[in-house]
């Protein structure tokens, strides 16, 4: 038998491993509210007052799926549910982050289009909203066009969309996790 050169004494079980298994589901709810009310904070102050970016209807249908999954993450804290109460909440905040990936991966396929393949400038959402049936205005945002394909600005390299596109698979990744794990039992 060798030297253990470790302060503690080896063992078969994983002592060191992180503790996720026990991490509170309303803590993890609780860090999915602040993350979406970071990142909605982070969208509205700096970049569109403090830069001055206007936000295209690609980044306005992106916000409301932050909020939405903020909505979800603060009821679920409140509701504070046992077993499958919470699977469902983390499920329902996934679908929410995961269509905010699907909308955040579409215009980050915009923004990639070479220049004349990128769709014609439409009107604004407001003029859309004032003047079409509600449907067909989703229809064109979902679609996107010239205005959501500019890159404004960027941080690290990434443009708001992908850096977006990063925070939606973060949390659907986590919203999974949530939705698939072993729960602590209460006491």
């Amino acid at each position: 038998m060798g030297l253990n050169p470790l302060p503690y004494p080896p063992s078969t079980e994983r002592n060191n491993a992180p503790k996720l298994r026990s991490l509170s589901p309303r803590l993890v709810l609780a860090g999915l509210l602040l993350l979406a009310i970071t990142s909605k904070m982070i969208a509205r102050v700096f970049l569109q007052e403090f830069m001055e970016l206007e936000a295209c209807p690609l980044c306005m249908t992106q916000r409301f799926f932050v909020v939405a999954w903020g909505v979800v993450a603060l009821i679920a804290m409140l509701h504070n549910p046992a077993g499958w109460g919470n699977r469902c909440y983390a499920a329902l905040c996934g679908l929410c982050a995961a269509g905010g990936g699907a909308v955040a991966g579409r215009h980050v396929w915009l923004q990639h289009l070479p220049p004349d393949q990128v769709p014609a400038c439409g009107p604004s959402l407001e003029y859309m909203l004032e003047t079409l049936p509600f449907s067909e205005t989703l229809s064109i945002v979902l679609m996107g066009d010239g205005n959501c394909a500019e890159t404004m600005w960027t941080f690290m390299g990434l443009s708001i969309p992908e850096q977006t596109l990063i925070l939606f698979v973060v949390t659907t990744l986590v919203c999974l996790w949530q939705t698939l794990r072993t729960y602590p039992t209460r006491d």
